[in-house]
């Protein structure tokens, strides 16, 4: 997470999920968006081999599930996502940005989980799941915000 922007941070969660994050902020400075979500539109017959799952909307639905249908591992951490060298890109493939983004609290966390730093596509079957006892409100799509302290992030 203190790696060059544009690489991959590749962690295991609980000791048994990997979890893949984008790192954008400068090289020396955590700052990284934890990818948690993805609807599957090429790779779907592999993806269900990997997680075994019936049902295209739970194939990437979380963090770990992402990684598992991809096949993100550690051997990723660090990888150029900008650029593709590693295995692994994030690339712009023609599609329009979402109309309909939300964003509200984040989750699965226990520090500063009300900041509004979980976004999704509002109405999209693959977003991940809240596990916990609120429901997800979404908010509006809040460009320039700042929450106290956000600015050491």
């Amino acid at each position: 997470m203190f790696g060059p922007p544009g690489h991959l941070y590749v962690y295991r969660s609980y000791g048994m999920h990997w979890c893949a994050n984008a790192v954008c902020g400068p090289a020396g400075t955590a700052g990284a968006v934890l990818v948690r979500a993805l609807a599957p539109v090429a790779g779907v017959e592999m993806m269900r081999a990997a997680r075994m799952d019936r049902r295209d909307r739970d194939l990437a639905s979380g963090p770990g599930r992402l990684c598992q249908a991809l096949g993100i591992d550690g051997s990723y951490d660090g990888a150029d996502i900008v650029a593709g060298r590693g295995g692994v890109a994030i690339a712009m493939d023609g599609t329009a940005p979402p109309v309909a983004a939300a964003n509200g609290p984040r989750v699965g966390i226990s520090a500063a989980v009300d900041w509004p730093w979980r976004w999704w596509v509002e109405g999209e079957p693959c977003v991940s799941r809240a596990r916990t006892s609120g429901t997800r409100t979404p908010g509006a799509i809040t460009t320039g915000h700042r929450t106290p302290g956000s600015e050491r992030r």
